[in-house]
């Protein structure tokens, strides 16, 4: 089986990125995209983003998770922290992370550092998660080989069981972790195959270098 894609092509032409344009911090250049993505009726799920890791096997993997929460330091999310990808990033913790929008035809590009967020941060945000949510946490052993999705149901209905008419605590492999950027990437689709790319390196001062890469 065979499909030739080679006719297909799209014409980049929405906006473009100047550097004349770029702010001195990359997060508030990633706020601006972020919001006005998220305000789009095109994007749907503006905060879903890749993460990629180095997994135990040594072989790279990307997935997509969702963005929960970005500050000055760095980019949250959660997980199983037994998962194949918890237990990679504990294991190397330098990561990649992407978004993707292409009604707006832009992505964004990070590199950095992945540390676990305290523990009553994780506890903040797990409480504020539909009950559903919380008993998945408990029910699912991520990543793990199962027999079958009826052990997967099962499983679920034991811990609705044990739970019923009780708070629902956070498992303690179950947190948040924070990417502390030491790279971004802006890119803005332009005509012709000449994007805007422009990147942001975090320096030993903590400032950053801002600069121009070739599409």
């Amino acid at each position: 089986m065979s499909k030739d894609l080679s006719n297909y092509r799209k014409s980049y032409e929405k906006e473009e990125l100047l550097e004349a344009n770029c702010p001195e911090n990359p997060i508030e250049l990633f706020q601006k995209w972020f919001l006005r993505a998220d305000e789009s009726d095109m994007v749907e799920e503006t905060n879903a983003m890749n993460i990629s890791s180095i997994g135990l096997d040594g072989f790279p993997k990307n997935r997509i998770v969702l963005l929960k929460k970005y500050t000055w330091e760095g980019f949250i999310f959660y997980t199983n922290y037994n998962s194949e990808k918890g237990r990679a990033i504990q294991e190397n913790n330098h990561v990649c992370l992407s978004f993707f929008w292409p009604a707006l035809e832009q992505q964004i590009i990070i590199k950095g550092k992945a540390e676990k967020i305290a523990e009553n941060l994780s506890d903040g945000y797990f409480e504020s998660r539909p009950d559903g949510s919380k008993l998945g946490a408990w029910a699912s052993n991520q990543s793990q080989v199962v027999e079958s999705r009826e052990v997967l149901d099962e499983n679920l209905k034991t811990y609705q069981q044990h739970f019923e008419g009780k708070e629902i605590p956070r498992p303690s492999h179950w947190g948040g972790f924070i990417v502390k950027p030491v790279s971004i990437e802006f890119w803005q689709g332009r005509p012709n195959r000449m994007h805007d790319r422009v990147r942001y390196t975090l320096l030993e001062d903590f400032s950053w270098k801002l600069e121009r890469l070739a599409p």
